[in-house]
């Protein structure tokens, strides 16, 4: 309460002041001012405001020759126009007149003078401090005014602690919807709040991402900017550069030079002047004697239209303008009003009398020198400016006319406080001229705006409406084609810091501008998703995508299938080594008792014809998608069947080798090799090996079927874990092993009796069965795809074939195709031979070591 009787306090002598050393020998002109029962005050700039040093606290003497503004000319004849208006009315405010007290505020110092004129109590000159400002009753009910929001933030703040009703028809900062800092202000106009994200749309339907930003120092630019600045770098535009134009600042001055220079540094081909008139004028000056051209500039609402803009010399020539303007519209009878006005005999200027009070700031002398031909003109800019006017004072009329109780046709004429006329004017809602007045919970008006661009195309400057927008929400409606751009080629200029990338290509920014950006390639394996152009994402596990993708892809599953040809031919191959391991068996069988199956292991055979064939159905276990099962048995099987197959061979080999070689030098151990059977025990003992060693593996180093994703981008290779195991080693290790034993043992008898000698064949098969399985682990060094499967079957099936070919294949000869070899006597004769050869004599039974195995029963001389 102190702070507020202070303030008070501090009125009241500036209004003292104000009075002392301006209102002395001043005159005042009677059309300024209309007698009602109740008052309206209207704050408008007829003049222009002088920017002079002062050096004392006085009020700005407004009427100055050469300094008329037409624009606040039309307001001021708006005002006097609606309530004439009003009071002809019948519907209404019936029986109640209208008054008004009007002031010409070119200055600050007016404008503050002004606001405590109409805060005075009615006859005197002064304000009353009360304890209950509730109770006060000014000289007026409303004000209507001031058009410059920083004059309007000055005039709310004076009038808020009365709640006197302030509507403006033009003020349309953001800062003043503050309804706990200014509970009595309205407006007939939007809030900038709405003309910033207007422009964001505008920006946004051309793609303007790089912009210059410059707006107005004060409430009206100030906050503006700051509001466009945080709202346009929501939605992805970058400012490139950002000032204010200062409220002194002269053309060519130190300050815009700078603004100017920084402007053609930034290459920004869109700027945002969100500036009052004052201000754009001085920055078009500049922008025009700097030269900068071929750009496009987005204008406010404040200059958008406004002549005093369009009237720089040279300004035709600055690129395209387009603005945001307020919806055109017309007060009917206002032109015809103004004609009349400059026909009549206007009455002279009254001095003001000793000891009266009058203010300083109600006489406009040239107004009163006005005939048709030399009044101002009503430009479209002007006449919807006025419209807002006209707007407020039928506002206020409304609501006077719920307030008083006008609506049972009379009107109940008592007193009117002003926080009574403020509760009933935010609810008012009426039609005026087929515009519905409303106003929203911070006192704003619902209009929406225009979006004008400018048109140099005739002799003289005009403009042209090329789209719309309204709320809520916002709304941006655009008719492109009638939008004539400054290129040649008429189209739409492009606003950006980098060109857009590649498709796929992600965007690495270059400084601190999210606009700014190199453009690389996303890597394989990732994707560029168009809501972030600044990160690529990975594809899913199933997924692929190639170099500089947008899109991911599905993975192609792949595995050796069964209808594949390579498939076809390892199936056939596979199969007619089964058929000949079959058929082998049975022709052996057959021929049991013969010379060369018996030279050959006899029964041994069958041992060794069944791994082979074992291993051979393993190979089966590579076709088709790969299972549990298959995984399990396809390599362990073949690498026990083979090992079966190499034990029994070494055995055979070495037992030949024993018999003819060493019989002689070590009886003991012949015979010892005999008696405990050690060619059985020999196979037994190793091909449990094996089996220990491929059961280790399945149990430890388990194969699985995987689905493997590293190896190839956009594959799936569905496949088992065998080869990255121990035991897989451990088992063909252990087969190498006893191949080099198997080829050692041939290679000792290669000198034994033909019919015994097996060394070459056998060097044959274990020789290809090596190259094989070199050639299988060099191919799958460097190739993992799908056809490893097929190049491990083949290396199996050669060294299952080979074993075959090498070991059967010439017995099998000698039994269908030469008979008669296949005799005792041959066999004798082959041995009798060989001992020749050795210049010694075999013992008789000698050549037939093994039990049930003997090559020849006879003895040998």
């Amino acid at each position: 309460m102190l702070l507020q009787t202070a303030h008070l306090v501090g009125l009241q002598l500036c209004i003292s002041c104000c009075w002392a050393y301006s209102c002395h020998n001043t005159e005042s002109s009677p059309d300024f001012s209309l007698p009602g029962d109740y008052l309206l005050a209207g704050l408008f700039p007829l003049h222009a405001e002088c920017l002079q040093v002062r050096r004392r606290p006085e009020v700005t003497l407004c009427d100055r020759p050469g300094s008329f503004n037409g624009h606040g000319y039309h307001h001021f004849q708006t005002m006097r126009f609606a309530i004439e208006e009003i009071n002809n009315s019948t519907a209404l405010l019936p029986n109640v007149t209208l008054g008004y007290e009007l002031y010409d505020v070119c200055s600050e110092s007016a404008n503050v003078y002004a606001t405590l004129r109409v805060l005075s109590v009615p006859g005197t000159h002064h304000i009353e401090i009360q304890g209950n400002f509730l109770d006060y009753v000014p000289k007026v009910v409303a004000v209507i005014g001031p058009e410059d929001s920083n004059r309007v933030a000055t005039t709310a703040a004076l009038l808020s602690p009365y709640l006197v009703p302030l509507i403006s028809y033009s003020a349309s900062s953001i800062t003043l919807g503050m309804k706990r800092k200014y509970p009595s202000f309205l407006r007939t106009v939007p809030s900038d709040k709405h003309q910033v994200e207007t422009m964001v749309l505008l920006l946004q339907r051309f793609g303007w991402v790089w912009i210059s930003l410059i707006g107005s120092e004060g409430d009206y630019g100030e906050p503006a900017v700051q509001a466009l600045n945080d709202k346009a770098t929501k939605q992805g535009i970058c400012i490139a550069f950002k000032d204010l134009v200062p409220f002194s600042a002269q053309v060519g001055d130190e300050k815009m030079q700078s603004i100017m220079h920084h402007l053609a540094q930034a290459r920004t081909t869109v700027v945002v002047v969100f500036s009052n008139q004052e201000s754009a004028r001085v920055f078009f000056e500049s922008v025009v004697l700097a030269n900068l051209t071929g750009k496009v500039w987005i204008a406010s609402e404040a200059w958008a239209i406004s002549r005093h803009i369009t009237g720089v010399p040279g300004i035709q020539g600055i690129g395209t303008v387009l603005g945001v303007a307020i919806q055109q519209r017309f007060v009917p009878g206002l032109e015809e009003y103004e004609e009349a006005y400059a026909w009549v005999d206007k009455r002279a200027p009254r001095p003001c009398t000793n000891g009266s009070w009058c203010s300083s700031n109600q006489l406009c002398r040239e107004c009163q020198a006005f005939v048709p031909h030399s009044m101002p003109r009503l430009a479209a800019f002007s006449m919807s400016s006025a419209y807002n006017t006209y707007r407020a004072v039928y506002t206020v009329a409304h609501g006077l006319h719920q307030l008083l109780g006008c609506t049972s046709g009379a009107c109940s004429r008592g007193r009117v406080r002003p926080w009574q006329l403020l509760e009933q004017i935010p609810k008012v809602n009426f039609l005026l001229h087929k515009d519905t007045v409303t106003f929203n919970d911070n006192g704003g008006s619902f209009s929406g705006y225009s979006i004008i661009a400018w048109d140099w195309s005739g002799p003289n400057w005009t403009f042209t409406f090329v789209g719309s927008s309204t709320w809520s929400p916002v709304r941006l409606d655009i008719n492109e084609t009638k939008i004539q751009w400054h290129r040649k080629d008429n189209q739409v200029p492009k606003s950006v810091c980098s060109s857009d990338c590649l498709e796929g290509h992600q965007h690495v920014v270059v400084g601190f501008q999210h606009c700014c950006f190199e453009c690389v390639p996303c890597e394989a394996g990732t994707f560029l998703n168009k809501s972030d152009l600044y990160s690529c994402q990975p594809c899913g596990k199933e997924e692929w995508a190639p170099e500089g993708s947008q899109t991911c892809f599905p993975r192609t599953v792949v595995y050796l299938t069964w209808h594949e040809r390579i498939s076809w031919v390892l199936l056939a191959g596979n199969s007619l080594l089964l058929l000949l391991l079959i058929g082998t068996a049975g022709l052996f069988a057959w021929h049991l008792d013969t010379p060369v199956v018996r030279s050959a292991g006899g029964q041994l055979c069958f041992l060794m014809l069944g791994s082979l064939a074992a291993g051979s159905c393993s190979l089966y276990g590579f076709f088709g998608e790969p299972t549990l099962p298959t995984c399990l048995l396809r390599q362990a099987l073949f690498a026990l069947g083979f090992a079966i197959f190499l034990s029994c061979l070494t055995v055979r080999s070495f037992q030949l080798v024993i018999i003819f070689k060493f019989s002689t030098k070590l009886p003991m151990f012949q015979r010892a090799w005999v008696q405990n059977h050690g060619a059985g025990l020999f196979v037994l003992i190793s091909s449990m090996t094996q089996l220990l060693i491929c059961l280790t593996w399945l149990a430890v180093w388990t194969p699985l079927p995987t689905r493997e994703y590293r190896r190839f981008p956009q594959l799936v290779m569905l496949e088992c874990t065998e080869f990255n195991s121990l035991g897989f080693v451990l088992a063909f290790a252990y087969n190498g092993l006893l191949s080099v034993s198997a080829f050692a043992c041939s290679y000792l008898g290669k000198d034994l009796p033909e019919n015994y000698n097996e060394a070459k064949c056998v060097t044959f098969c274990l020789l290809l069965n090596f190259v094989s399985w070199i050639a299988f682990f060099t191919v799958a060094s460097v190739y993992q795809g799908k056809y490893l499967p097929a190049v491990n079957m083949l290396a199996a099936l050669s060294s299952l074939s080979s074993g075959f070919s090498g070991y059967f294949l010439p017995k099998c000869y000698v039994i269908l195709c030469r008979s008669d070899l296949n005799s005792t006597e041959h066999f004798q004769a082959s041995i009798q031979d060989y001992t020749r050869r050795r210049g010694f004599t075999r013992p008789v039974g000698s050549c037939g070591a093994e039990r049930g195995g003997q090559a020849c029963k006879p003895s040998v001389a």
